[in-house]
């Protein structure tokens, strides 16, 4: 072969090389629609909502491959069913073309809970679903804060500001509906508990305002109340009036005060 070639011209040796490179360029083009498949197009089946196994083997008996690309956790579809699919149902492909697959999670994520009292309902609700939290129930409660969040609560429990909490959850608000319209007297609250007063403010949709204790006292949920404001009476001796949803400031000591008792009546002297 050596002798073959190195004994003819050079201008005959170009030409067999350029009639193989065209002999070549001919198979080449020739295959290149079955190598590609050229022409060979399928439907993409619709594999949402599928289980991820189930969905591979379908795709894989239709002609394609499928490759899990991502994950999400959605709490309203089952855990390892196909939430999305690219290219997606209905486009018409080439046979053997991958299929990418983004499947929701076995197990919801956790993430911190953001502190949301103070917010508005509207501010309060964009920071959940960034955080892809969930607005369950709106609760509303007299207080001068209209439409603020008072309290966030997670199965019926205060869940506070950085604690973790499942992606997907639903968070309770308790939001201020202002005061009300009707004004009652200011209930007296001296003499009272901290704890007891609690009471009677959540019974009279009354909210704690400011708290005021004093250094000796150890135990606040025990400590006395020796002073409110706004007073039970004013300076003229008339009920001082509230509406739903004020608040009541405390002062609280650890000695109880000593109230004014009824005296009792004297009888009438006869003379």
């Amino acid at each position: 072969m050596f002798d073959f070639i190195t004994k003819r011209s050079f201008g005959v040796n170009l030409l067999a090389v350029i009639a193989m490179f065209f002999a070549l360029a001919l198979i080449f083009f020739s295959l290149l629609g079955f190598i590609t498949k050229h022409g060979q197009q399928l439907t993409v089946p619709d594999v949402h909502g599928k289980n991820v196994k189930e969905a591979i083997d379908l795709l894989e008996k239709a002609g394609f491959e499928a490759d899990v690309r991502d994950s999400i956790y959605i709490d309203s579809i089952k855990p390892l069913a196909v939430y999305a699919q690219t290219p997606d149902k209905g486009a018409q492909v080439k046979v053997g073309r991958t299929i990418y697959l983004t499947v929701n999670k076995m197990v919801a994520p956790m993430v911190k809970m953001p502190d949301l009292e103070g917010l508005t309902f509207r501010s309060a609700e964009m920071m959940l679903k960034s955080m892809r939290l969930n607005v369950g129930d709106t609760i509303y409660r007299p207080d001068i804060a209209t439409n603020s969040v008072l309290q966030q609560l997670l199965n019926g429990k205060k869940v506070k500001a950085g604690a973790l909490v499942a992606e997907g959850s639903n968070i309770t608000l308790i939001l201020g509906s202002g005061t009300g319209n009707v004004e009652n007297p200011v209930p007296s609250f001296i003499g009272l508990t901290y704890a007891e007063a609690r009471e009677i403010l959540s019974a009279s949709s009354l909210n704690p305002g400011t708290v005021i204790i004093d250094p000796n006292v150890t135990d606040t949920a025990n400590a006395y109340i020796i002073k409110q404001v706004p007073t039970r009476r004013n300076e003229i001796g008339d009920f001082n009036m509230v509406r739903a949803g004020e608040s009541v400031d405390f002062w609280l000591s650890a000695t109880k005060p000593v109230t004014d008792s009824v005296a009792a009546a004297k009888p009438v002297e006869q003379e």
